[in-house]
């Protein structure tokens, strides 16, 4: 059980540190958005930016620039908000479950939902980045931006990363509810209200 341990502590590290240094993008996606809006109300001001950039900030190429950033944002931080336990839950009969109840239930949900449905989407973004890299594939706009690829093989990463973070989960599972309990810290399965914060 240590191993499936370390195994997870692993793949837990690399999905977090992933998850951090992605979370710093809200900041030029915060800029890029600001900039958008302020220039579109100020003909002189888009002017001087266009001037400035070589046309690289134009309303069209900025509007896809902030999706991207977007995309790549949420793709990213998917597998660390999991490790977190930060997605929405509907807990009104979880949290009158034991402990070791719940942990059951995180089980079957990664093994039924969670590792079949990301592996199936990896499985088809596999293809649909693959296709897009083929063809060229870039904005539809003329001026907007290209290598469309990208941003695919952003999403199909970040896939990837919820995949290894699902499956960073299971083991810890498997190893508190097959192996000591005591010594398993079950970051992903909230403890009940009256049991404190969840460990983090």
């Amino acid at each position: 059980m240590d191993g499936l341990l370390r195994a997870s502590d692993r793949l837990r590290r690399v999905v977090e540190m992933v998850g951090r240094l992605a979370c710093w993008l809200i900041l030029p996606m915060i800029l890029v958005t600001v900039w958008d809006v302020v220039s579109r109300k100020s003909p002189a001001l888009r002017e001087w930016g266009l001037a400035v950039t070589g046309g690289i900030a134009h309303s069209t190429i900025l509007q896809e620039l902030e999706w991207h950033l977007h995309t790549t944002l949420f793709a990213l931080c998917l597998g660390y908000a999991y490790v977190k336990n930060a997605h929405v839950r509907v807990d009104l009969i979880l949290e009158r479950l034991a402990p070791r109840a719940r942990a059951w239930i995180e089980l079957l949900g990664c093994l039924l939902f969670m590792l079949p449905y990301t592996a199936l989407v990896i499985w088809f973004a596999v293809d649909f980045t693959w296709t897009s890299w083929a063809n060229a594939e870039a904005s539809v706009s003329l001026i907007g931006i290209p290598h469309r690829w990208v941003i695919k093989a952003v999403l199909l990463f970040g896939l990837v990363l919820a995949f290894l973070a699902g499956f960073a989960v299971l083991l810890r599972l498997l190893a508190h509810l097959f192996g000591r309990r005591e010594r398993v810290d079950l970051w992903v399965v909230p403890p009940a209200p009256d049991q404190g914060s969840p460990s983090r």
